[in-house]
């Protein structure tokens, strides 16, 4: 049977990434809206209801709005926006995030696909605190640099601008009430929000991001090795995941796979650490594609899973 898919917002950054990954596929028919309708309420609301999944590209009203003019109980939605990321009703879309979260995006009618930013931070935080090696009351800080595509269309459109110079290193959200705080906070299992430090970069896409830890702080202090090995084997219990663990090296000072570009185009997120356990410090990074793993790959991810099809199709590893 040929599952029909309607990308509401097809013509953003992330809707025509997913459009372009889902080209080819004789398993989905893509539902389109013509260009001169796309504000049409009557034919937005006629496709949506026409879709088996309906994929969410908009801002987050409008978001919830394409929720609300779905009237039928079969439409299954996926939702990039930030609306429904810690909303009740709503599955977490970051597959590799439990053991059983596969199925629970499986099941589910309704998935919000995680934020580019939060899934370095869970990735990175999740497995320890679960395996009580972080508590969740640790006071967290976390830092990143994303190619500007992350900014959407506006901000593409200022750093391609001709003639303009645009900033290397731009650091933003500093009266840290970043949107995406709410869901790190909730999914890494934290009870206190963490310190967060966005940067955009210019470059076009690509993010590394990194969370420092003093293990003094921690009651029974952990050394890299056993924060590697908690990472490591929760990541390989998941089947058909795209998050790897790099091999630990306590004498790595520094190596090229933190390029933020390394996994463009791709649907893989790679953490690594970094310790030095005489001084109780370590590092754990994580680096993905903001527009693959990071949002258009996750979705493509998830709706191979709602689909029941194997995970990795259409998405390069």
């Amino acid at each position: 049977m040929v599952a029909k898919i309607f990308i509401d917002g097809e013509a953003g950054t992330t809707g025509l990434q997913i459009r372009e990954r889902l080209s080819g596929r004789r398993d989905l028919e893509v539902l389109s809206i013509a260009p001169e309708k796309r504000k049409d309420q009557d034919e937005r609301k006629r496709l949506l209801n026409a879709a088996d999944v309906a994929i969410l590209c908009l801002p987050d009203e409008a978001a919830r709005e394409s929720v609300r003019l779905i009237e039928n109980d079969t439409t299954r939605v996926i939702d990039a926006s930030t609306a429904h990321r810690v909303a009740d009703g709503w599955a977490y879309g970051f597959a590799e995030m439990d053991i059983g979260q596969t199925e629970e995006i499986a099941r589910a009618r309704y998935v919000a696909n995680p934020g580019c930013w939060p899934q370095g931070l869970i990735a990175a935080v999740r497995p320890l605190v679960e395996a009580r090696l972080l508590p969740g009351d640790y006071p967290l800080s976390y830092h990143g640099i994303s190619g500007y595509s992350g900014g959407g269309r506006q901000m593409i459109e200022e750093y391609e601008a001709p003639g303009v110079v645009a900033s290397q290193y731009m650091p933003y959200a500093l009266t840290f009430l970043h949107k995406h705080l709410p869901e790190m906070t909730a999914y890494a299992h934290l009870n206190r929000t963490p310190l967060f430090e966005p940067v955009v970069g210019n470059f076009a896409q690509g993010m590394a991001t990194s969370v420092p830890l003093h293990l003094d702080m921690v009651a029974d202090t952990p050394t890299g090795s056993q924060l590697h090995q908690c990472l490591a084997d929760h990541f390989a219990a998941i089947p058909n995941g795209f998050v790897r663990v790099a091999p630990y090296d306590a004498t790595l000072g520094k190596t090229a796979a933190l390029d933020p570009q390394t996994h463009n185009g791709t649907n893989t997120l790679t953490l690594h650490v970094f310790a030095n356990d005489d001084t109780n410090q370590a590092v754990i990074a994580a680096v993905y594609d903001n527009l693959g793993k990071g949002a258009s790959g996750a979705a493509v991810q998830n709706l191979n899973i709602m689909l029941g099809v194997d995970p990795r199709e259409s998405l390069t590893a």
